[in-house]
C-alpha cells in the first residue's frame, strides 16, 4: 500500500470518526479500529518485499536462520502490541495501553533470551573461559 493511500485512508477515517464521536462514540471506536486493521494489513503486505530482502541478506551472510526468525517474530510482536495499545488509547484506556506495551516488550525480551545466551558464550570464549 502506498504512502498516499495510507494517508488518505487514515485522514478519511479520522474525519469520519470525529464526526461520529459526537453522536455515536461506540461506532467511532469501531470505525477507528477497522480502519487501523485495514491499514495494518496493507502496510504488512507492503513490507513483504523488504522482509524477503532481509531474509536473503541473512541467508547470504551465513548466519543461522533462527536469527531471522527471532527478528521477524520480534517485529510482529512490536506491530501487534503497538496496534493494540493504540486501540486502547483510542478507547480512552491509557493504563491498559501501557500494560499492552509492557507485555509486548517482555515478549520480545523472552523471545531474545537464546540470543543473550549465545552472546554470553561467545564473550566467554573470547575471554578464554
Amino acid at each position: 500500500m502506498s504512502l498516499a493511500a495510507v494517508i488518505g485512508i487514515a485522514v478519511t477515517a479520522a474525519i469520519l470518526a470525529s464526526m461520529l464521536r459526537r453522536y455515536h462514540p461506540e461506532y467511532a471506536m469501531v470505525l477507528a479500529i477497522a480502519a487501523g486493521s485495514i491499514l495494518m494489513i496493507g502496510i504488512l503486505l507492503g513490507f513483504s518485499p523488504a522482509a524477503e530482502q532481509i531474509r536473503l541478506l541473512l541467508d547470504s551472510s551465513g548466519l543461522d536462520g533462527k536469527y531471522a526468525e527471532i527478528l521477524f517474530k520480534s517485529l510482529g510482536i512490536c506491530f501487534l502490541a503497538q496496534f493494540a495499545a493504540d486501540a486502547c488509547r483510542d478507547a480512552g484506556e491509557s493504563a491498559l495501553a501501557s500494560r499492552v506495551e509492557l507485555a509486548g516488550k517482555m515478549a520480545v525480551v523472552l523471545l531474545s533470551l537464546p540470543l543473550f545466551g549465545e552472546i554470553t558464550s561467545v564473550a566467554l570464549g573470547l575471554l578464554g573461559r
